[in-house]
């Protein structure tokens, strides 16, 4: 099994997703095959198949989220140096636009920049890393050539 950082919020939030899918979704795809069976002939019912098809991949989704849970690595210490790390709220100074932004480094599954959320396998992610309050990283990104200088990391 593949171990995977991830933050209190984020396994929390999965035990959530978990949770609606093993009950209220599980159970309206079998409403939905109970209502195709009264169809007709199965062989010939194109909404049974794809009620089936649908319980499959949903059946398969709940495995792959468990196994996720299962390989969850909890991290809820943030690093004592006052660096950037996981689960670290970092605000940057982009030089060149002049404009701070503020990001919490998180899981890949948990990102959501514009709820700001930086996955930490990001780019800019990775080169934070490690850096505290008053470093400048310079990276290329698809906008062009950006200097970004760490204001604050909590």
């Amino acid at each position: 099994m593949a171990r995977h950082q991830i933050t209190p919020q984020g396994l929390k939030d999965l035990k959530a997703k978990l949770e609606i899918m093993e009950g209220v979704d599980r159970e309206a795809i079998a409403a939905r095959i109970l209502v195709a069976r009264g169809f007709g002939d199965l062989s010939e019912n194109a909404e049974y198949h794809a009620a089936k098809d649908d319980q499959a991949h949903h059946e398969t989704a709940i495995l792959r989220l468990r196994d996720k849970i299962l390989g969850a690595e909890v991290i809820s210490e943030l690093p004592t140096d006052g660096s950037v790390g996981f689960g670290s709220t970092v605000t940057w100074l982009d030089e060149g636009a002049g404009k701070e932004q503020t990001f919490t480094i998180v899981a890949s599954h948990e990102a959501s920049p514009a709820d700001g959320r930086l996955s930490a396998e990001s780019p800019i992610a990775v080169k934070l890393t490690g850096k505290k309050p008053g470093d400048t990283i310079s990276l290329d990104l698809p906008a062009g050539r950006r200097s970004l200088k760490v204001i604050s990391v909590s």
